[in-house]
């Protein structure tokens, strides 16, 4: 069973479109349950959608762990969440009465949702699971040479949208911007943040690698992941007390966005807080050999292109 909770966004209203035109209000429900850089890089669809469709009304359906993704996005009208409570969750997307579903996850659980509100007119992202599976066992890659952004965006094409070229978004609250108090004297000057967490050890650099690189590095560091990180960056930093300030654990996630905003440089894995620097338009390393097909689809999503580094050696 699961459970909902709402939020609502009370600043987009009334929209310019809506203001401007008189535009009846057209409800669309966009799915995407999780999780943190697969929801960066659905926010082109929100954006596109706001602007080009007269009268749209956004609302997203995600996980309540991915909340803080969604929180400050000023195109989103109302967000739902899934927590324990399936049935009311049901009822009350019922009662939205939505004109268009854009289901951007896909799965079987999406697929009840969309079954459950009857029928209404919808599109759905194509997942490319055979593809992926061809490209991993075989290494044949029959993927398109398509950025996934490009394929989300597909999946609104229905209702007239097309890219606008304008990367990712990623929104953040006054509150969670940091003070000066919050960081060490050494990195007030500027430093390269460097994300040391990742969701799949396969996409992970050890430890031992971590160090080395760190220690290369002749910059102030901040170090950022999660409180499962937090032993790790301590290891790491370790190496040079001063240069190194280990912040893995300690800023919720949209303090450590505001980090990844404010570095200089960002060395990442292929992790929710690489999504999030592309959003902000940081120039990014990202450490993961697993990536090199994923390099040539990028590009236009960064600004100051994409470095691909081999792991050391």
């Amino acid at each position: 069973m699961s459970q909902f909770s709402i939020s609502e966004n009370t600043s987009v209203l009334q929209s310019s479109s809506d203001a401007s035109t008189g535009a009846t209000r057209k409800k669309i429900l966009i799915i995407r349950f999780s999780s943190i850089g697969d929801i960066a890089l659905t926010t082109p669809v929100m954006r596109c959608i706001h602007h080009q469709v007269p009268g749209a009304e956004i609302h997203f359906l995600s996980k309540y762990a991915f909340h803080a993704v969604l929180e400050n996005n000023p195109y989103i009208h109302k967000r739902y969440y899934l927590q324990h409570s399936w049935e009311l969750l049901i009822h009350q997307l019922r009662d939205e009465q939505y004109d268009f579903i854009i289901d951007l996850h896909h799965n079987l659980r999406s697929f009840r949702i969309k079954n459950a509100l009857g029928n209404i007119p919808h599109s759905a992202f194509h997942k490319l699971n055979w593809e992926k599976w061809l490209l991993t066992a075989f290494k044949i890659n029959r993927l398109p040479d398509l950025h996934i952004v490009d394929r989300y965006l597909a999946a609104a094409a229905p209702l007239g949208v097309v890219n606008d070229g304008g990367g990712l978004d990623y929104f953040i609250s006054d509150a969670d911007h940091l003070q000066p108090s919050d960081l060490p004297v050494a990195q007030l000057s500027g430093y390269i943040a460097v994300v040391i967490g990742a969701a799949h050890a396969t996409k992970q650099l050890p430890l031992e690698k971590l160090q080395q690189l760190c220690a290369l590095i002749p910059h102030p560091l901040v170090l950022l992941g999660g409180k499962e990180d937090r032993a790790m960056g301590d290891a790491i930093a370790a190496v040079d007390p001063i240069k190194i300030y280990n912040a893995a654990g300690k800023f919720s996630l949209n303090e450590s966005a505001d980090l990844v905003r404010r570095a200089k440089l960002v060395i990442t894995h292929d992790t929710g807080l690489m999504h999030i620097a592309a959003a902000f338009k940081k120039k990014i390393i990202i450490w993961n050999d697993t990536l090199l097909w994923r390099s040539r689809h990028c590009a236009s999503y960064v600004s100051g292109g994409w470095t691909f580094l081999q792991a050391l050696q």
